[in-house]
C-alpha cells in the first residue's frame, strides 16, 4: 500500500484486514451452499475446511470470528475456494492503537534462535501439510502422535502450537518435559510415577492426591492407571492433550522405559474401547531413534501417527530470509545450505547475524568454526561436550564419518545417537556427516589432538 502524508510525517502501512458484515455474510452463504451441493448438506467441519481452502485451521477461525487481522491474501484464497471474488466492501483495515503500533515495528526485530520459538513469533515457518495434519490428529478421541527430529530441529516448538491448537479447541493442554526429572527418579519406577502422576497434577491445577491412589497391592503400574483414570480424566469435563517432550532421557534405563512405554501403549489400546481413555490424547517427542529392546506389543511407537520434521528446503530458506527482512535470491539460499544443510538452527543463526549486518554471507561461507568469531562457535562447542559426556567410542566414531570421503557403515546405536544430535544423515544403513560446518569443525578439532 502507498504511504501518504500527513502533518509532514509518512504514516505507517495498515497491517492486517478484518471482514465486515458483508463480506462475512456473503462468505457464509456461500459455504452454505457449498456444504448442500458438496457434503450433502453436513456442515463442513474446521478439518475439512482446512483441506478445501488450503489454509491452517488456526487462520481459518480468525477469519470467521472477525476479531483479528489476517492478511488480504488469505481473504482472497477463502473466497477463490467458494467462487467468490473478494471486493473492497467485503473487508476494512482496523485502527492501529499506539500500543499495537510499537508492538508491530518490535516484532520486525531480528529474533535470537534460542530454544522454542514463541507462539506469537512470526519467524516461525509451518513445514506444510505437518501442523495442520498435527492439528487435525490431536482433536480425534485416543489420538497418539509420535514427533521425532534430531535437536534443534523445532520439535518443541510444533509441540508448543499442538498444544496451543488443543486448549482453543476446549481441551485440557498441558506438557511434560522428562529434561526436568532428577536422575536419581530413573533409577525407581515407583518414584517416577508418582513424579509423573504428580507433575500432570500441578499442571492441570488439580488436587495432588498420588498418596490416597498409590497402593503396593495393585503396584505402580495400576495405581498410575487409576490414578489417572479416576482423579485426572474424570475430574477433567474436557479431553486432556498430554505432551510428553525428551522421551529418550528414559532410553538410558531400559527396564523404566519398557515398563514407561508399555503404560502409554496401554493408555493408547484403552482409548479404542473405553470412553473415559478417548478423553486421553497423547503427543511423544524424541529425538533418537528407539534403540532399546521393547516388546512390539507393548511399544508406543508403532502405534499412532508419526511425524518426523524434515530439514528445510531452499525454497523455504529464502521464504525464511524474507522474514529476517533479507531480500535473497534462490541462490544465495543454497550456498548457505552448502555449509550447514537444512538445519532450521543454524540457518536462523545466520539469517539473524547477517540481518543484523554483524557478518555477510560471503563472509560466513569462508569464515574458520574454531574462531572465537564464529558465529556458530558456542554451538560446535556445545556439540562437541554432549559428545564428551556419553563415551569416548562417540567421538571415536564421529572421528570416522568426518573423514570418510563416502557413507559408512557404524555400530547402530553409535549411529543412532549421532543423528539424535543432527551430526550425521542416515543413508540406508549407512551414515554421512549432515553439513559441511560439522566436518570442518571435527576435522580441525580431531587433527588438533594429533
Amino acid at each position: 500500500m502507498v504511504m501518504t502524508e500527513n502533518n509532514g510525517k509518512k504514516q505507517r502501512r495498515r497491517r492486517g484486514v478484518i471482514l465486515t458484515e458483508r463480506g462475512l455474510e456473503k462468505l457464509q452463504t456461500a459455504k452454505t451452499e457449498a456444504e448442500y451441493a458438496e457434503n450433502h448438506g453436513n456442515r463442513y467441519t474446521l478439518e475439512a475446511l482446512s483441506d478445501k481452502i488450503g489454509l491452517a485451521m488456526d487462520t481459518l477461525m480468525k477469519v470467521f470470528a472477525c476479531e483479528s487481522r489476517v492478511d488480504k491474501q488469505t481473504l482472497k484464497c477463502c473466497f477463490k475456494a467458494f467462487k467468490l471474488k473478494l471486493s473492497d466492501e467485503d473487508f476494512f483495515y482496523p485502527q492501529i492503537s499506539s500500543v499495537e503500533e510499537t508492538s508491530s515495528v518490535l516484532s520486525h526485530e531480528p529474533e535470537l534462535p534460542e530454544g522454542q520459538v514463541p507462539l506469537n513469533s512470526q519467524f516461525y515457518l509451518e513445514r506444510s501439510p505437518i501442523e495442520s495434519d498435527c492439528y487435525k490428529a490431536i482433536l480425534q478421541p485416543g489420538a497418539l502422535i509420535r514427533l521425532k527430529a534430531p535437536r534443534r530441529m523445532g520439535k518443541s516448538s510444533l509441540l508448543t502450537r499442538i498444544i496451543n491448537h488443543g486448549s482453543k479447541n476446549n481441551c485440557a493442554a498441558i506438557s511434560l518435559s522428562f529434561q526436568l526429572a532428577d536422575t536419581g527418579l530413573f533409577q525407581d519406577l515407583d518414584k517416577f510415577l508418582q513424579w509423573f502422576c504428580a507433575n500432570i497434577s500441578l499442571n492441570l491445577k488439580i488436587e495432588n492426591k498420588v498418596i490416597d491412589y498409590w497402593d503396593d497391592l495393585f503396584g505402580s503400574k495400576i495405581s498410575c492407571k487409576i490414578y489417572f483414570e479416576k482423579h485426572i480424566l474424570s475430574t477433567l469435563k474436557n479431553p486432556l492433550v498430554l505432551g510428553l517432550d525428551d522421551v529418550d532421557c528414559l532410553f538410558q534405563y531400559p527396564d523404566l522405559a519398557d515398563n514407561f512405554f508399555g503404560l502409554l501403549r496401554a493408555w493408547h489400546e484403552e482409548g479404542k474401547n473405553k470412553d473415559i481413555w478417548k478423553k486421553l490424547r497423547l503427543i511423544v517427542v524424541h529425538s533418537a531413534e528407539v534403540y532399546i529392546p521393547l516388546n512390539v506389543n507393548h511399544s508406543p511407537f508403532n502405534v499412532g501417527i508419526p511425524i518426523t520434521l524434515p530439514m528445510f528446503t531452499a525454497k523455504q530458506v529464502q521464504k525464511l530470509a524474507k522474514i529476517y527482512n533479507l531480500n535473497w535470491s534462490l541462490e544465495q539460499g543454497e550456498k548457505l545450505m552448502d555449509l550447514v544443510g537444512g538445519n532450521p538452527y543454524l540457518l536462523k543463526l545466520a539469517l539473524y547475524h547477517i540481518s543484523l549486518k554483524k557478518i555477510t554471507l560471503e563472509k560466513l561461507l569462508i569464515s574458520d568454526p574454531h574462531a572465537a568469531s564464529s558465529i556458530y562457535r558456542d554451538h560446535l562447542q556445545r556439540q562437541l561436550w554432549s559428545l564428551q559426556q556419553q563415551n569416548s567410542g562417540l567421538l571415536q566414531a564421529l572421528e570416522k564419518v568426518v573423514f570418510a570421503t563416502k557413507p559408512i557403515e557404524l555400530d547402530l546405536i553409535e549411529s543412532i545417537k549421532l543423528q539424535s544430535l543432527g551430526l550425521v544423515h542416515f543413508q540406508s544403513h549407512e551414515v554421512i556427516i549432515s553439513c559441511r560446518l560439522y566436518q570442518q569443525y571435527f576435522q580441525q578439532h580431531f587433527q588438533g589432538l594429533e
